[in-house]
């Protein structure tokens, strides 16, 4: 369970860092000049990914509450609508328009249907992990940015766009879900 917390935080630390600290952020994009940064940024974000992967593979799951539900339908749809945001906050659709963060409030529907599905410890540390780690980003991005401006314009190309590209990753996902993380998402 360390390796997997351990994980879990350099994720988190890395990505509040530039909201929470967007001065020393820029500072250190200057020093280190964007691309470095940026690099830097990628680099601790894959150890960490890795880190959170191993740390998963190695905690011995220990019940923690019984999940209210089981895979189905509705933490498909949550898992779907998670992903069409997820997708949205790259495109100039309504939903980008109209959500501010779409891809931390994505986040946060496929944490929590997970959290809906699994009630064991690792799987509290990971997706609860993920969802604190939203929440508070979209916090600390609107403290950082202020009121929201006037919205971008808006396109339904790139809206209709975003749920193909969702509809996909939710295919594949669901597809190889069994095959990569060892759990069919599809009720026994």
């Amino acid at each position: 369970m360390a390796l997997l917390t351990a994980g879990m935080t350099l994720w988190i630390l890395v990505h509040l860092f530039p909201a929470y600290a967007p001065a020393r952020r820029d500072m250190l994009a200057e020093r280190l000049g964007e691309n470095r940064y940026k690099g830097a940024f990628s680099l601790l974000s894959l150890i960490a990914l890795v880190i959170i992967v191993f740390g998963w593979k190695r905690a011995m799951p220990t019940a923690v509450y019984t999940p209210p539900l089981l895979p189905g339908l509705v933490p498909s749809i949550l898992v779907l609508a998670g992903l069409i945001l997820f997708f949205a906050a790259q495109a100039g659709g309504y939903l980008k328009r109209f959500l501010r963060h779409p891809q931390m409030l994505g986040t946060v529907l496929w944490a929590g249907a997970h959290l809906l599905t699994n009630g064991d410890n690792r799987s509290i540390a990971l997706f609860g992990g993920f969802a604190a780690w939203a929440i508070l980003e979209i916090v600390l991005c609107d403290r950082r940015d202020g009121p929201r401006t006037e919205p971008p314009a808006a396109s339904v190309k790139a809206d209709a766009v975003t749920v193909v590209l969702g509809i996909a990753a939710f295919g594949l996902l669901g597809h190889f879900h069994l095959r990569l993380f060892g759990v069919s998402p599809l009720p026994v």
